[in-house]
């Protein structure tokens, strides 16, 4: 190829070139074998690739050696695996390709792709089949990819789609990028659109459903103005039922805690290592991260995914940044990343959303597995060696890995201390114990590993659900996969202001209201998807913990009792109804110390242990955000109150030994 004028020629002996003119002004020289591009169809080299390149002088014999190794190991290109191991550069492995596959390199960003071909193949299948349909040259389609293995798989396809075909080398990065540029508003849209009308939270913000949400708030103050003894307490009843269930429920998530405890006790005496399940290859694992005004937090960031050790040429790592995110695509444009690690830039669109971000990120992504980390994320070093050999192990109806979350800043204050009590007790206890019980689970926002062909087959998030983590965990269970933990722990950085606290539980409960609303849509739907057990559960960790945010102020009104002053409930109650009132009050506070003692002590965080009665003082901070949130969803449903990170990093002390162990809770 000739610089600026892009020529491509597929070189032969017996035909003669046809020269067609392109849309920058370049020419497009293309010569047919007899057979269609037979180099292509049959894969006929003149060599192979590494020992072109060690021909070229680019790549050492014993580079090559180690190279060959691995490949014998892993479902990896030769040169991907060169690559990622820094031993060829791009520019000499496309050469090679080149050579190789006797044709030439075409540059996407000077000679731009027609659109029409794209759309014909479909811009997300280009995406994930590495080709892309380039340009018309007489009645031959040239094909740009990056993995001529790909093009020969596809060929009869592309044939039957566009008549004859010619093969052409480019850069993967380039592929993307022209993908990208000629095709961001369609992909930007599907990104929003993704999920399917049954289960997308779109009619949420119409201005319908907000007036059916007034009308509900008017018709509630009128009968607390009319009846206030009587209102007042049907939501006690409500109030203290509510929390008797989901008491229950914390019961019941104990009791298999501890079994499963003690079960696993014979078998760590008899070894202390975990068994080892084998696996002939090990699967590409994509990553998404997504970044928004990260900018302080980047540089941290790749120091931490450097400790991974998965093999490199099967990591695909993506940061996932906002167009509009100036000071983030800058700071990563100053740093060196090395061919296992990329940007994925979002365009803009109607809504800017995490959820939307990763759905446009999920066609650039490469793993037959993919992952979510957040921004401050720590995740352990072998976490990804466990999550494959995790989905090796369980059936193809688990699509979901739920990995535990800490907090490597939880010394920072007392918030951060009851912030890292609650974790525990949610990732330790209680989402281990509804695995159990059998219900649909809520996700967790990061940490999270999905077979990508289910994920793909349920539409991906839901773009406007700003507690998009906690629907996917519902959605998945509707379309009738399951979800079960991983035993692998990522530390986070913990939220240790007070302000920021409440904006962020805020985002979530407001998406918890959003999720619950869209799913109970259609109650008798989502019974019969679920069944009467897991539908039970939905009511639970949805219903109940919502009621039990926005009602907690009802429930506090019992210490009017307890300092002497007047209480509207004894005299509908009589002293037996207090007194069974109390019994479960104090029932409640003795659960809630065992679930929290139990996680802490068998995390190793026993210093925690005397900060556990003040967790009194942290959750009336979860009911200010409840009313934000609710506020919220009247006013800006789909606002996404973003949580800064980078404050406190890993630098924060940790005890000796506090690291969880691999068979810790």
């Amino acid at each position: 190829m000739a610089g600026k004028s892009a020529i491509l020629r597929h070189r032969s002996a017996e035909h003669a070139g046809q020269l067609q003119p392109v849309g920058t002004g370049g020419l497009v020289e293309v010569d047919i074998p007899p057979s269609r591009n037979r180099a292509g169809r049959e894969g006929l080299s003149r060599f192979p690739l590494g020992q072109g390149l060690v021909e070229m002088g680019a790549l050492e014999p014993g580079d090559l050696a180690k190279a060959l190794a691995i490949q014998q190991r892993q479902d990896a290109r030769l040169g991907q695996i060169l690559l990622s191991q820094g031993m060829v550069t791009e520019k000499d492995l496309i050469q090679a390709l080149s050579e190789q596959w006797r044709t030439d390199v075409v540059s996407l960003e000077d000679a731009p792709p027609d659109p029409r071909l794209i759309d014909k193949w479909g811009a997300g299948r280009c995406l994930r089949d590495g080709l892309i349909p380039w340009r018309k040259a007489g009645a031959v389609t040239v094909v740009a990819t990056s993995q001529p293995d790909m093009f020969l798989r596809h060929i009869d396809e592309l044939e039957a789609a566009f008549g004859p075909v010619a093969q052409a080398i480019c850069t993967e990065k380039d592929l993307h990028a022209a993908i990208a540029r000629s095709r961001s508003t369609a992909l930007a849209k599907a990104a929003e659109t993704r999920v399917a009308a049954p289960f997308h939270c779109r009619g949420i913000g119409h201005a319908r459903a907000q007036r059916w949400l007034m009308s509900a708030l008017c018709i509630l103050a009128a009968l607390l103005c009319t009846f206030p003894v009587a209102t007042l307490s049907v939501l006690m009843v409500w109030a203290v039922f509510s929390l008797a269930v989901t008491v229950s429920v914390r019961i019941a998530a104990l009791i298999y805690r501890v079994e499963d405890v003690m079960d696993r006790r014979p078998a760590q005496e008899a070894s202390q290592k975990p068994p080892l399940i084998t696996m002939a290859r090990l699967p590409m694992i994509s990553i998404m991260i997504p970044l928004f005004r990260e900018e302080d937090i980047a540089g941290r960031l790749l120091q931490r995914l450097e400790r991974l050790r998965y093999p490199r040429e099967l990591t695909d790592i993506c940061f996932v940044v906002e167009a509009s995110d100036d000071k983030t695509l800058l700071a990563l444009s100053q740093i060196s990343l090395p061919h296992w690690i990329r940007v994925i830039t979002v365009p803009k669109g109607d809504v800017m959303t995490k959820p939307r971000a990763l759905n446009y990120a999920l066609d650039f992504c490469q793993g037959s597995i993919v992952g979510i980390w957040d921004a401050e994320d720590a995740p352990a070093p072998d976490q990804l060696h466990k999550v494959a050999r995790r989905f090796h192990q369980v059936g193809a109806d688990v699509a979901c890995l739920q990995g535990r979350l800490d907090f490597y800043n939880a010394r920072t204050n007392w918030l951060s201390r009851c912030f890292a009590m609650e974790y525990a007790t949610w990732f330790r206890v209680l989402l281990p114990g509804m695995v159990k019980l059998g219900f649909a689970i809520p996700l967790g926002g990061t940490t999270l590993f999905f077979r990508r062909n289910a994920l793909e087959e349920i539409g991906g998030w839901d773009a406007h659900n700003v507690t998009e983590d906690a629907d996917l965990g519902i959605r998945l269970a509707r379309l009738g996969y399951r979800t079960e933990m991983v035993d692998t722990v990522t530390h986070e950085e913990a939220n240790a202001r007070t302000v920021p606290w409440i904006r962020q539980r805020s985002r979530w409960l407001k998406g918890y209201a959003i999720t619950y609303a869209v799913h109970m849509r259609n109650p008798r739907q989502l019974w019969r998807d679920l069944g009467a057990w897991r539908f039970f559960g939905v009511q639970v960790v949805f219903l109940c913990t919502l009621s039990q945010f926005l009602l907690a102020p009802l429930l506090w009104s019992f210490w009017l009792l307890v300092l002497g002053l007047p209480h509207f409930m004894p005299s509908l109650v009589g002293p037996m109804g207090l007194s069974a009132l109390a019994g479960i009050f104090f029932m409640c506070e003795l659960v809630s110390l065992a679930v929290v003692g139990f996680a802490l002590h068998g995390m190793g965080r026993r210093w925690l242990l005397p900060w556990v009665p003040t967790l009194h003082l942290y959750f009336p901070l979860a009911a200010l955000a409840a009313y934000k949130g609710f506020y919220e969803l009247l006013a800006k449903p789909f606002y996404w109150d973003k949580t800064n990170h980078g404050i406190f990093d890993e630098t924060c002390p940790l005890p000796e030994g506090e690291e969880p162990k691999p068979n810790a809770l």
